[in-house]
C-alpha cells in the first residue's frame, strides 16, 4: 500500500466521520409533541394576555375616558343652566311641561341611581356616538315628568349600567332639570329582546295604550359583556320639587 492510497483512505473515513457527526438525528415523535405543545402554550399566554390587558382597559381606561367626558358634560350643563330659562330665549321649542326640546347629542340632565351610589349627565340620542361616554334619551319619548315615557339607553359597561340588575321594584330613580326634580319609583326589571321596542312605548310593553301617567325606562345590554338580550327597567313618577328647594331626600340630603 502506497502512502498515497493509505492517506486518501484515511481522508475518506475522516470525511465519513465529519458527515455523520454535522447531520442532526431526525426528531422523534414524542420531541415534535412537545415542541407543538410548547408553541401552542406560548400563544395561548400571548392570548390570555391581550385578553387581560382588554379586560383592563374597559375597567379602568374605559371608566377613566367616561369620567372625563361626563365631567366635561357636567360643565357645559351647568354653564346652560347658569343662562336664560330653557322656555324662553333660546329660540328652542318647548314643551307642555316647560322644557325645551334638547338638541341631539346635547347634554339637559342628570340621572341618579342612589342605591348603585352612580349618577350621570344624560345625553339627547341613542346613536353609539350619542351614549359613548354617556347614558342617552330616546329621540321622541317623552322628557322628564311629562306625561308617557322617559326612556333612557346605556351601555352595559362599568361606569355606566353595568350593575343595572340590582335596581329592583321599590328603588328610586332621581332626575334633575334646571327647574326642578323629580324621583321616580321602580315598578319593574324585565329582560327582553334586543328587537322588544314596546318596552320604550309611551305606555311600556302596550304599543298604542294612551299613556295616563309619567314614566321612566332605562334600557341596557344583557347580560354583562353580551348584548343578545335587554334589561329594561320601568318607573313611575312619584315625587317632583322645585331646584330651588334643593335636593330630594331620595339623594340623603
Amino acid at each position: 500500500m502506497t502512502a498515497d492510497t493509505a492517506t486518501g483512505r484515511r481522508s475518506h473515513a475522516a470525511g465519513r466521520v465529519y458527515t455523520s457527526r454535522s447531520a442532526p438525528a431526525p426528531a422523534s415523535r414524542a420531541e415534535i409533541a412537545r415542541r407543538i405543545a410548547r408553541a401552542a402554550g406560548e400563544i395561548l399566554i400571548t392570548f390570555g394576555l391581550i385578553v387581560l390587558l382588554f379586560a383592563l382597559y374597559e375597567v379602568y381606561g374605559k371608566t377613566a375616558l367616561v369620567d372625563a367626558h361626563q365631567n366635561t358634560l357636567d360643565k357645559q350643563l351647568t354653564q346652560s343652566w347658569g343662562g336664560s330659562s330653557p322656555s324662553t330665549g333660546t329660540g328652542a321649542p318647548t314643551t307642555p311641561a316647560g322644557l325645551a326640546e334638547p338638541l341631539p347629542g346635547s347634554a339637559f340632565a342628570r340621572l341618579y341611581i342612589p342605591v348603585l351610589q352612580k349618577h350621570w349627565v344624560v345625553v339627547e340620542g341613542v346613536t353609539l356616538h350619542d351614549i359613548e361616554f354617556a347614558p342617552g334619551h330616546y329621540p321622541g319619548t317623552a322628557l322628564p315628568g311629562q306625561i308617557g315615557n322617559f326612556a333612557v339607553a346605556g351601555h352595559r359597561i362599568p361606569s355606566i349600567f353595568w350593575n343595572l340588575q340590582e335596581l329592583q321594584k321599590g328603588q328610586l330613580i332621581v332626575v334633575q332639570t334646571k327647574d326642578e326634580w323629580y324621583v321616580y319609583t321602580v315598578t319593574v326589571n324585565e329582560i327582553v329582546t334586543p328587537t322588544s321596542i314596546e318596552v320604550v312605548a309611551p305606555t311600556p310593553d302596550h304599543v298604542g295604550a294612551t299613556p295616563t301617567r309619567a314614566m321612566m325606562t332605562l334600557t341596557t345590554c344583557n347580560p354583562k359583556w353580551a348584548d343578545y338580550q335587554r334589561m329594561a327597567v320601568h318607573a313611575v313618577l312619584t315625587k317632583k320639587q322645585p331646584a330651588a328647594d334643593g335636593p330630594p331626600v331620595a339623594l340623603g340630603s
